[in-house]
């Protein structure tokens, strides 16, 4: 209630000490002895003081030299180009996601590939061509060329000390790489002007697959397209090319690898598969591996157009048909210039004495099938007289069929207005909605 009052708690007792008590019973702190470094007044010898002295002034010397090596970079002898210049930070390679170890080789026995037919396009293989260049052979015919006495096989490029150990580091670290990040160092390289230079440091050669598959990564995202053009031709497709050849099968990192490539169409068709089919090495194992890329990958229209035209043009090998064949059968719309120069490239073999290969003849079918309303009557006459000359059985009579029934390029197809006129099919369907039929009604 308003008019009662709050009941006040007794306070505690208070208990009373006498005043001649002892100290000791008021505080107990007092009677505890005293801790070990407060027993004696003893002091630090001079000697030793001395010492602790000097080891705390060596400590802070390495401290500051530490701070001032971080803050010098290795890449202060070498001039970067700031137009290539990225945050390397920001495109991280990361872990290498995509592998598995169930899946640690991309299998091509799944593709049947006839052995007769190898030997017909080995007769068709250029046996004058040498190897593939490597980077390596670029760099030391580079530096034989400056330099008149080169003792070692491997010569070194002239560049600070301190940029060959740490490449060469990383080199032995990309040899042996399975998983994990890629040292920083590495992801510098695309940002160096003689970033040819630096990367022969490492030994491409050595690297292994899933180190190729993350440098692939990272240069095909910060080089430009003529400097990632040289990286393709220099070091992937050399690769590509060994494993396919040591293990009649291409390393699944290494399949990725040229998958990350497509990232830049230009570059690919300029450093990988023009420099394969020029070649004229090709073997139709490689030009498979290389071809399930092209099939499965969506490339811009424009540059699957130049690279058939510049396909089209170069010296025939054997696997350049089956190249020409995948892009045929991506059903582009081609531009005219680019189906004149596939007939062209056809018309070639009309004098030509040797059998010419099924896929040949496939890539013939092909085209014919996809752009035989795209040809003028000249060009299809043309063809006419070369399926006279080179024949096959099975092939020949498809490709005289498709060009029989097809059109002439600029004519329009007129076939349904002569089967069923215009006035036939706009006739409206008259219908008398009162006529129903009889409906019959069972009886209850």
């Amino acid at each position: 209630m308003a008019g009662k009052k709050r009941k006040e708690k007794p306070a505690p007792p208070q208990h009373r000490v006498a005043l001649d008590a002892d100290d000791s019973v008021v505080s107990k702190k007092r009677a505890r002895p005293p801790k070990h470094h407060q027993s004696g007044d003893e002091l630090i010898s001079s000697d030793l003081s001395s010492k602790i002295l000097k080891e705390a002034i060596n400590q802070q010397k390495e401290i500051l030299q530490e701070a001032e090596e971080e803050n010098r970079t290795p890449f202060s002898a070498v001039s970067v180009d700031p137009s290539v210049a990225s945050d390397s930070d920001a495109e991280d390679a990361g872990a290498f996601d995509d592998f598995s170890e169930t899946q640690s080789q991309y299998d091509v026995d799944e593709v049947e590939i006839d052995e007769e037919d190898e030997k017909l396009l080995a007769a068709f293989m250029s046996t004058k061509t040498g190897p593939q260049p490597t980077l390596a052979d670029i760099i030391i015919q580079r530096i034989k060329e400056k330099e008149a006495e080169v003792t070692s096989e491997r010569p070194l490029p002239k560049l600070d000390s301190n940029i060959i150990d740490l490449y060469k580091g990383v080199g032995k670290l990309l040899s042996r790489y399975t998983n994990g990040k890629i040292p920083k160092a590495f992801k510098h390289i695309p940002a160096i002007e003689l970033w040819e230079d630096v990367l022969y440091l490492t030994e491409p050669e050595n690297w292994s697959p899933n180190a190729m598959f993350q440098a692939t990564k990272i240069f095909s995202s910060n080089l430009s397209v003529k400097k990632a053009q040289r990286f393709y031709t220099l070091v992937l497709l050399p690769r590509v090319r060994e494993d396919i050849r040591k293990n009649k099968r291409l390393h699944f990192a290494l399949y990725q690898a040229l998958k990350k490539s497509l990232y830049k169409p230009a570059a690919f068709f300029k450093g990988v598969l023009l420099p394969l089919c020029q070649s004229g090495t090709c073997t139709l194992r490689e030009a498979v591996i290389i071809g399930s890329i092209i099939q499965k990958v969506s490339i811009p229209p424009l540059h699957s157009s130049a690279a058939l035209m510049k396909l089209a043009e170069l010296e025939y090998c054997g696997t350049t048909s089956y190249f020409i064949k995948l892009f045929l059968d991506k059903k582009y719309a081609l531009p005219y210039r680019v189906l004149d120069a596939v007939v062209a490239h056809f018309m070639r073999f009309l004098d030509d004495t040797r059998i010419m290969p099924v896929i040949w003849h496939q890539s013939l079918l092909a085209f014919v099938q996809r752009y035989k309303n795209e040809l003028n009557k000249e060009q299809k006459d043309d063809l006419h007289r070369l399926i006279q000359y080179q024949k096959h059985h099975l092939v020949t009579p498809e490709i005289r069929r498709e060009l029989k029934n097809s059109r002439n390029r600029g004519e329009e197809d007129d076939r349904m207005s002569i089967c069923a006129p215009f006035s036939v099919i706009n006739k409206p369907i008259e219908e008398d909605r009162w006529d129903f039929p009889e409906v019959p009604m069972e009886e209850d």
